[in-house]
């Protein structure tokens, strides 16, 4: 009796060329972690936002070289919940918080724990939100924000302990924002509707040319700036929109106030007009014409001279 012989399962293939980027951007997000508990936290920065342009050329070049798969999704998820979450974390508790005791610790937690839940909510409405906006703020942007703060303040040398007194909360209300605002229901653009092929306007080019010569010039402050603007720019848009919708609130409302004000001074004019019973009423009729003829002759009788009067003429 002969069996069928059995057939090995297909493997699916790796695409080595995103996966590489998310591979680089993996590893400073590691070597951030590294450095920070070396006490090179300037270093262990500037590595979180190397990590951040690797995570940000992967999923690009995927699409470009049409190399997307299941595989590198879930990879490049993994990756930013080391670089963007859990590595800015440990260097802002290693730079400022470990000196807060349990407050510091239990708000770079709350830093961490808001990264994965911002990650997995991604993954899990990628195919059913705007694709317009993020749905909270960025896991990137949040690490920046943490890591332009460290970067700028160890470039000014705030860094003695006169200054960390008061920078140690100032790290620890920002790591608190930065963890609140991932969960957030804020929107924030995503940029994904810049077409690359259109055409724009000579000023943007300019523009484009001053950012980059103003990141060359002061990094740590271009960055850092930036990041800020973008973190505040949600909770802006949020408010703008909140009053346009409270503004047309209150004009639908006005509007259906003096609809129903119409109707009712509508019906009060019905009611002021004379129906048909009151119209005869007020004609003159027989009853007014015995009242005349009764004052005509109490007239007469007052004055006794009109009948003779009237007898004389004729």
């Amino acid at each position: 009796m002969s069996f069928p012989p059995l057939s090995r399962p297909r493997r699916r293939g790796i695409y080595i060329l995103p996966n590489l980027f998310t591979t680089a951007a993996l590893f400073c997000g590691y070597f951030a972690i590294v450095q920070a508990m070396n006490g090179r936290y300037e270093v262990a920065a500037i590595a979180i936002f190397i990590a951040m342009v690797f995570d940000g050329l992967d999923g690009r070049i995927a699409r470009l070289t049409n190399t997307q798969s299941e595989f590198g999704a879930q990879y490049d998820s993994l990756s930013d919940m080391v670089c963007f979450g859990a590595a800015p974390a440990l260097v802002v508790y290693e730079w400022a918080l470990m000196s807060l005791g349990k407050v510091g610790w239990i708000v770079s937690f709350v830093y961490c724990a808001g990264a994965a839940l911002r990650l997995a909510r991604f993954n899990t409405n990628i195919d059913i939100v705007d694709k317009r906006f993020f749905q909270g703020l960025p896991s990137p942007a949040a690490a920046a924000l943490i890591a332009g703060m460290v970067w700028l303040t160890i470039d000014n040398e705030l860094t003695s302990p006169d200054d960390m007194v008061w920078l140690r909360w100032v790290a620890c209300l920002v790591t608190f924002f930065a963890g609140i605002s991932m969960v957030s229901n804020v929107p924030y653009w995503s940029g994904k509707s810049i077409n690359l092929r259109k055409s724009v306007p000579f000023i943007v080019v300019i523009a484009l040319v001053l950012a980059f010569a103003l990141g060359a010039f002061y990094p740590p402050g271009t960055f850092f700036g930036l990041f800020v603007a973008y973190a505040l720019s949600g909770y802006l848009y949020a408010g703008w929109c909140w009053w346009r919708q409270r503004q047309a609130g209150l004009a639908a409302r006005e509007q259906a106030e003096a609809s129903e004000v119409k109707p009712d001074a509508d019906a009060t004019e019905a009611d002021d007009a004379p129906e048909d019973g009151e119209a005869d009423e007020d004609k003159p009729g027989e009853g007014d014409a015995e009242a005349v003829s009764e004052d005509g002759g109490d007239a007469l009788e007052d004055g006794d001279f009109g009948g003779e009067a009237t007898q004389g003429i004729r």
